[in-house]
């Protein structure tokens, strides 16, 4: 398949090109940027006009729900979902049921997600076995099999010498550990804690549980020199001490939510259950501090974390909800509206999406770790192609994500993805009736 995407404003934060051209795709492969052999014959041209050509767009963490929670996502529906919302490359978290702490596991996985033909699939495998937090996975034979790094998802390791020895085994082979900090004793609540969580008789999850679990992180990695990603920061404490330890030189990224880039706890309000999210939603403070962190490089990465949840374990009383929220459609334009609001402009939502997660990701992406997040000629033609100007209202019965839960039903946001293109293939076309809206 030979397409050729006409007129668009290509825009590639790795490379900080930003000009009008066209994109010529062959064999999986962007064969030409800028200006196309008259020569090229495709078989399908894209008129891009009005609208911005970007490196497909690569979220760091994305619940597939299979197996185990098929209920609250088919991966059918959730790979769908990311190519609407223009993802190409996805890392999944290891807890599904059962964990990925098997290389037979990861391998099915791997398998159905690339029968697919949607987004490419990188999953974490399982620090622990089935996640307890006392026996370390054989992470060489899960490297294998196609992992991309090791975590705990979000259950906190308890036992500081089971962390210490998986740190020690993953700094000897170059493995990433994706941690997110969180100490198991102080971070039991469901609401952050602070006056909003005290009026609603809520039990309250302190800053502290953030920033004991980030000194004992980085206690750990001055010793052992493991390279550690810190998944899903929260507080404007925990993003101090993480930019204290970037400036120490120690080896350690992370990402934020799109959820904590934009909410705040007052969000709750009267008990709202879409707003029960992992971690919680804190204070105005924290949230401007993610704000200006993400802009100024603090934080690599900005996350969707997708976690679809069903109606039957949204609809409990908000203590008893099941966390969590629909995000893979939600991403750029999320984005978007943070580099609006912020007036950073474009190019930064697009890096941290793109190019910023690639780095994090490293030579895990093998083969592809040279053109994912990026445009160049020869790499990998994975594109998202999108408007700029376009703004659509969330409604999430209209999602394709089989969890409709969002704490952003009824946003009007900014950007609308017109095509994704993953391998030079064609995975996602907005409907005419959807361009039209």
């Amino acid at each position: 398949m030979k397409i050729l995407i006409k007129n668009g404003r290509l825009l590639d934060p790795a490379s900080n090109t930003d000009r009008l051209g066209d994109v010529a795709i062959a064999a999986g492969r962007i064969v030409a940027l800028g200006s196309v052999s008259p020569d090229f014959h495709p078989n399908r041209t894209l008129d891009a006009r009005g609208l911005i050509v970007a490196p497909g767009l690569v979220d760091l963490a994305a619940r597939l729900r299979e197996p185990g929670h098929e209920h609250e996502g088919m991966l059918e529906s959730e790979m769908a979902a990311a190519v609407a919302g223009g993802v190409t490359s996805l890392v999944c978290p290891p807890d599904t049921d059962p964990p990925l702490d098997e290389p037979g596991l990861v391998e099915m996985l791997k398998f159905r997600a690339r029968n697919l033909n949607q987004a490419r699939v990188y999953p974490l495998g399982a620090l622990t076995r089935q996640l307890a937090g006392t026996t370390l996975t054989e992470m060489a034979e899960l490297t294998e099999a196609g992992c991309v790094g090791f975590s705990q998802a979000e259950v906190a390791l308890s036992d500081t010498l089971i962390l210490q020895r998986a740190l020690q085994y993953a700094a000897t082979f170059g493995y990433t550990v994706w941690l997110r900090p969180q100490d198991a004793h102080l971070g039991k609540g469901v609401a952050a804690s602070g006056p909003v969580a005290t009026r609603l008789g809520l039990s309250g999850v302190p800053v502290i549980a953030e920033t004991i679990a980030l000194h004992t992180i980085f206690e750990l990695v001055r010793v052992t020199g493991a390279r550690v990603h810190l998944c899903r920061l929260s507080s404007a404490a925990g993003i101090a001490l993480v930019r204290a330890a970037k400036d120490e030189g120690l080896p350690v990224t992370c990402d934020v939510s799109v959820n904590q880039l934009h909410l705040t706890d007052v969000d709750i309000g009267y008990f709202n259950a879409d707003m029960r999210l992992t971690p919680p939603l804190r204070q105005q403070r924290d949230r401007d501090a993610i704000r200006e962190a993400l802009a100024d490089g603090t934080i690599d990465a900005l996350v969707s974390d997708h976690t679809p949840v069903d109606d039957d374990q949204k609809t409990l009383p908000f203590g008893e909800a099941e966390p969590g929220a629909t995000g893979l459609e939600l991403l750029l334009s999320l984005a978007l509206k943070w580099g609006q609001e912020s007036g950073v402009g474009l190019m930064r939502p697009l890096a941290v999406l793109t190019s910023e997660p690639v780095r994090v990701l490293g030579e895990a992406l093998g083969s592809l770790a040279s053109s994912t997040g990026r445009l160049v000629e020869g790499g990998v033609a994975d594109l998202c192609v999108f408007d700029p100007q376009a703004n659509w209202s969330v409604h999430p019965a209209a999602l394709r994500s089989q969890g409709k839960h969002t704490p952003f039903s009824g946003y009007e946001l900014p950007g609308r993805v017109r095509y994704t293109v993953v391998a030079g293939q064609v995975a996602y076309e907005a409907a005419a009736e959807s361009v039209a809206a």
